[in-house]
């Protein structure tokens, strides 16, 4: 197996981290492997904000979920689909412009997650631990107050990162479901009941199946922190035509 691959592998949402920073010059190559991420029509319709000031990051960790482990972090980095830069340099030049639309929105979200996704692979190698924060697209009022983020300029994915602690080293990273239930050849799976079972079963480990697919429904589908983030991502949504003009 050859080193990217192991570290692919490998690589495990950190959630702890010791004390040490993160030097300029590590941060640097980090930002760097992001911007160099491949995007549509090398468009890299995507910003990012490097967030170092204190007071917004603790105000971050609770307005994602209560989550305290982000200011603890060393780097957090704001990975945001930018469906606006674009459009302001073809107004400069007398272009006919109209409002992003949906279509537009996926595609930046698409860019934005594959730099931020590069960006934890060259943290990896760098020994620095990293974790996604889905919850950034929670309380939109507050990050794009906190944040300054325009119209059209949506937080597609928040990351953290941090040297991990030993515990965290040897902590077990979560297994993943069987491979043959995620990849399909040709054509979309039938997945019928038996099927279902058989890709989530051993996630249920020693509970009852069917009490611990209602413990997933309670504490994912149907928590406070997702119908926060579905409000607030269908308040994003407005922003966006969803009809291409």
């Amino acid at each position: 197996m050859n080193t990217i691959s192991r570290m692919l592998k490998q690589t495990k949402s950190i959630r702890d981290y010791t004390d040490t920073e993160i030097t300029p010059e590590i941060r640097a190559d980090i930002l760097a492997c992001a911007c160099a991420a491949p995007s549509g029509g090398n468009q890299q319709a995507y910003t990012i904000i490097d967030i170092t000031d204190p007071s917004i990051i603790e105000k971050l960790s609770v307005t994602c979920d209560n989550q305290p482990f982000i200011t603890k972090a060393r780097m957090v980095l704001l990975f945001c689909a930018d469906c606006r830069k674009w459009n302001q340099a073809y107004a400069t030049a007398g272009l006919p412009v109209t409002d992003p639309c949906i279509t537009e929105l996926i595609g930046a979200v698409t860019d934005a997650v594959i730099a931020a996704q590069n960006s934890v692979i060259a943290a990896s190698g760098h020994g620095i631990g990293s974790c996604y924060i889905g919850d950034i697209k929670e309380n939109c009022e507050t990050v794009r107050q906190l944040l300054k983020l325009p119209d059209h300029v949506f937080p597609a994915a928040m990351v953290v990162y941090g040297y991990p602690t030993e515990k965290q080293k040897e902590r077990k990273k979560p297994e993943r479901v069987p491979m043959e239930c995620i990849v399909s050849e040709n054509r979309y799976p039938d997945m019928d009941e038996a099927y279902l079972h058989h890709m989530f079963v051993q996630k249920a480990g020693n509970r009852n199946y069917t009490e611990w697919l209602k413990m997933m429904f309670d504490h994912k589908a149907n928590a406070p922190f997702m119908k926060e983030m579905r409000r607030s991502v269908l308040q994003y949504m407005k922003q966006y035509d969803w009809e291409d003009k």
